[in-house]
């Protein structure tokens, strides 16, 4: 059962939520169960890009809606503004939280300050944050990924791959998050054949430049590598990853994609037989089991960190000329193998 503390604080209207929402952002809700008694579950607050960018903020969703399905409770999705602060994120988390929503998801690093803020002001109340570990609370839940073991997969693909021997690595912000899936990818090219030559290129020095949220940027920088012989272009770049492979699409190389199955990806079906693979994190299975673990009544707090041996970290086998290459998934499968027991340590910066 749900804490108590949840359910009395779960009879506000909707309609106020929106109201305290709209000036920091749209939000939408979702109803399970009209004879639900548990009243309001799961939110989660995107990051930059928002709903609709094929990767992260896409599988924080999913997530939710498994989340919804499974427990018949009311949720709610809301998306960031152009140029927002921090104090704009504290507000939306607030929000919500007065409104009875618990678990509420900040996704992404940049709620950092807003997580820690709300988190204090409603100690009852659940909070996560995706790929921050830095807010160190009783009721915060930092869910983390070792996004640099999946980049050496995408390194050991990209290297088995290529033709011309060069690659690309397109990462959108230049920060320590985006840092590790670039030492990752490197250092899986590199180990898998010293030969190939990796290019790579951050897009902005800050999100709010258009890094994660600009898919012109991606396409731009992508079109730059291939004419420099890049066959293969891996992105770790959000939505702006789309441009990344629209680009590779249309020269008829290789794309890698990151976060989702971006194989599978509806936005991106025109595209998908130009992506050989994607190096995925599963932010939907944090976000549900974060929530489950509210519905369960012993709410997951602390570090929480996925990586190959959990399966929270893999490459995605969609592409059936990916998946038919013997050679290929022997190299990969032999690269895994030898991390998750140690034997491969991959460097994260």
């Amino acid at each position: 059962m749900r804490r108590i503390s949840r359910i009395t604080v779960a009879g506000a209207a909707t309609a106020s939520l929106a109201l305290a929402l709209s000036a920091c952002g749209g939000t939408s809700t979702s109803a399970g169960s009209s004879e639900s008694k548990e009243g309001k579950g799961l939110a989660i607050a995107y990051d930059v890009g928002g709903k609709g960018d094929q990767s992260f903020n896409d599988a924080a969703y999913a997530g939710l809606e498994k989340a919804k399905k499974e427990f018949g409770y009311e949720t709610a999705d809301v998306e960031p503004t152009d140029g927002e602060t921090d104090a704009d994120k504290e507000q939306r988390l607030v929000s919500l939280a007065k409104q009875g929503y618990n678990p509420i998801v900040g996704v992404g690093y940049a709620y950092a300050s807003a997580v820690k803020a709300a988190a204090e002001k409603f100690p009852d109340t659940t909070f996560g944050i995706v790929d921050d570990a830095t807010v160190e609370a009783n009721n915060v839940a930092d869910l983390v990924f070792s996004e640099e073991q999946a980049s050496y997969l995408a390194g050991v693909a990209a290297a088995k791959s290529t033709k011309t021997d060069v690659v690309g690595f397109v990462g959108g912000v230049d920060i320590p998050l985006i840092h590790k899936f670039r030492a990752g990818f490197e250092q899986g090219v590199k180990d898998t054949d010293p030969k190939v030559k990796v290019i790579s290129q951050f897009l902005t020095q800050t999100a709010e430049e258009g890094g994660f949220s600009s898919p012109d940027k991606g396409k731009s920088a992508a079109e730059g590598q291939i004419e420099k012989k890049a066959d293969v272009v891996y992105a770790a770049a959000g939505l702006s990853g789309q441009g990344v492979i629209e680009a590779a699409a249309a020269n008829k190389v290789w794309a890698i994609g990151v976060d989702s199955d971006q194989y599978k990806q509806e936005a991106l079906a025109t595209y998908k037989d130009s992506i050989l693979t994607s190096a995925m994190k599963d932010v939907a299975k944090a976000v549900y089991n974060l929530a489950k673990s509210v519905e369960d009544g012993k709410p997951t707090t602390g570090i929480v960190k996925g990586d190959l041996k959990t399966g929270e970290v893999s490459l995605s086998n969609s592409n059936p000329k990916f998946a038919a290459d013997a050679e290929l998934q022997k190299a990969i499968e032999t690269a895994k193998e030898k991390i998750i027991s140690g034997e491969i340590k991959v460097k994260s910066s």
